[in-house]
């Protein structure tokens, strides 16, 4: 059965990025703080940062459904939001990874490989929910 429009209203791209940034920034927060807490009770830094990513991707998910793209709840889209989130949790894990170890011992390198990682995913969940899964229809 094909899912009906999406009736909601016109926001404008500079709203809908505004939005985007300040829950991003919200469920960066919950990412990060979630990650450097695991990271201390001693998990391997992929297993720290898949839960952090889960907790974080799911806290943006439901913001932004909801306030930023203002789109009723669908299955289709959840799903679609699933399949992208899994697709830019390997990105985000892979990148995240690699400056961890690149940059070794660093004392900085936790939040380095954090935010280049979480960059990268954010341009592209915006990029692909607001021109596919979001899109007016």
């Amino acid at each position: 059965m094909a899912e009906p429009p999406v009736l909601a209203p016109n926001l404008s791209l500079t709203t809908q990025v505004w939005r985007f940034v300040v829950t991003g920034g919200f469920s960066a927060i919950v990412d990060f703080g979630l990650y450097v807490a695991l990271l201390a009770a001693g998990l391997h830094v992929n297993v720290a940062k898949t839960i952090s990513f889960i907790a974080g991707t799911t806290t943006a998910y439901l913001i932004n459904r909801r306030w930023t793209f203002q789109a009723p709840p669908s299955k289709a889209r959840f799903l679609a939001v699933c399949v992208l989130y899994a697709l830019t949790y390997a990105v985000q894990v892979g990148i995240n990874y690699l400056f961890y170890m690149a940059l070794d011992e660093k004392p900085w390198r936790v939040p380095v490989a954090f935010v280049i990682a979480q960059g990268t995913a954010t341009v592209i969940n915006f990029v692909v929910q607001r021109a596919v899964i979001f899109r007016l229809r």
